[in-house]
């Protein structure tokens, strides 16, 4: 007797039938998209196709018209952005925000919900491609540059240990150097913690590195595979190459 076992993956993220649209423009047009735990996607697609919209959906910052959304079986749908951070999903914005008043160690700790060792906040600056001692107590605020923000964005993320984390284009403002870094953060942060990330960007590095890819076109998933399977669907597009798409 021969018997069969599968092994299946188990969901983390799940959107049902996800629509948004503002001023009579569909902007997500009934969206189902499962993400399994422990794997690292790419959202990727040319300008306007609904990419940050939906990351915001996940994390509660954009409220859709119809649609579930389910985290580790449980309905989100109705959950405040803080109720969705307690149960694990971190979110680093396009444009990082600027706080006032607050040191970047303040706002490490904070992230972490817990009291962090200057130590623990120097290793955390320094996957990012950061020097801990020139930045741990600089405040979070306009002298420093678009890049230095974003990087201590992504720090942030790192530090609340996310189950489920969403970049939205990290690349922005990055030197080549924390670039490269910054991949490897991306996929410790799977690895580390069974954790699942979604990396919104169209830079063929981080699309390299994704176990699948996710091709938005027009608010609506038109591909979801390996790099070879989405990439030979993007270059066939006169007006959509690789590299030259930008939300």
């Amino acid at each position: 007797m021969i018997i069969f076992i599968v092994i299946e993956r188990s969901t983390m993220i799940e959107l049902i039938d996800i629509y948004f649209e503002r001023d009579n423009k569909i902007i997500l047009n009934n969206i189902n998209l499962k993400l399994e735990k422990n794997k690292f996607y790419s959202l990727t697609g040319p300008n306007g196709s609904g990419k940050s919209t939906l990351a915001k959906v996940i994390m509660g910052l954009t409220i859709p018209d119809k649609g579930k959304i389910l985290f580790n079986g449980e309905d989100i749908t109705n959950k405040s952005i803080d109720e969705r951070a307690k149960l694990g999903i971190g979110f680093a914005f396009q444009t990082p925000v600027c706080f006032k008043g607050i040191t970047v160690y303040d706002l490490l700790s904070v992230a972490s919900n817990k009291s962090l060792t200057k130590k623990e906040a120097c290793d955390i600056l320094s996957k990012v491609g950061l020097c801990a001692l020139e930045y741990i107590d600089r405040e979070v605020n306009k002298s420093l540059s678009g890049g230095e923000l974003k990087r201590i964005e992504i720090a942030s993320v790192i530090a609340r240990d996310p189950k489920f984390a969403i970049f939205d284009e990290p690349e922005a403002g990055i030197d080549l150097w924390s670039f490269n870094s910054l991949n490897k953060v991306f996929k410790n942060i799977q690895e580390n913690n069974d954790a699942t990330t979604l990396v919104i960007s169209h830079q063929e590095k981080i699309l390299d590195i994704a176990d699948e890819i996710i091709l938005m076109e027009n608010g609506t998933i038109k591909k979801v595979g390996s790099k070879e399977e989405v990439i030979s669907n993007i270059n066939s597009k006169p007006c959509c190459k690789v590299g030259e798409m930008n939300e």
